[in-house]
């Protein structure tokens, strides 16, 4: 349905895009006035819920983690750390269960952090990545999936930007001995 009647809806909803021949805006780098609220190391959730545990005797066992699911106290955004958490990435979707855009995410995300939306997103999946990548041994489809990536392809990408390296080759410099199974999803 359009606005007039006349079919031309897409118009106004693109009314942002410049005229022919004029550069498009470009956006000022924000800047949080003083410290941000929280860092990336008390934001993030980690995907793992379980830590192997030893006993007197040598047995193997594990116990539940410890997972501070709301640390900012503000249920909107301590959702939106549990949303990327289980390996999801698509902001729209998030936003639409509260009737948010993503800016209004990107928002939240810059005030409590002091970084972009989109910054804060890939630290989050990278971290998890090499959580992944370090104390499992799940295919690299699977990390890229569950660190919501989406393919092995975009997981590849990001490594390659990030660290210089295949996502095979951090993980043998990430993993040292005795990490696999040290923690289970």
């Amino acid at each position: 349905m359009s606005r007039n009647g006349n079919g031309d809806a897409w118009k106004h909803r693109q009314s942002w895009v410049p005229s022919p021949g004029q550069p498009p805006r470009k956006r000022l780098p924000r800047e949080l006035k003083g410290e941000p609220q929280f860092s990336m190391e008390e934001l993030y959730l980690s995907p793992f819920k379980l830590r192997r545990k030893y006993s007197e005797d040598g047995d193997i066992s594990y116990e539940p983690i410890e997972r501070n699911t709301a640390p900012t106290g503000f249920r909107i955004f301590d959702d939106y750390l549990l949303y990327l958490s289980e390996g999801h990435s698509d902001i729209h979707v998030f936003a639409e269960r509260y009737g948010l855009r993503r800016d209004d995410i990107d928002s939240l995300i810059f005030v409590f952090t002091g970084m972009r939306g989109i910054d804060f997103r890939m630290a989050f999946q990278v971290r998890m990545a090499d959580e992944l990548l370090r104390y499992t041994n799940l295919e690299l489809a699977d990390v890229s999936r569950r660190a919501g990536f989406g393919s092995a392809n975009n997981l590849y990408l990001t490594c390659k930007r990030e660290f210089g390296v295949a996502p095979g080759v951090r993980r043998r410099e990430l993993r040292k001995r005795g990490d696999i199974g040290r923690f289970k999803l």
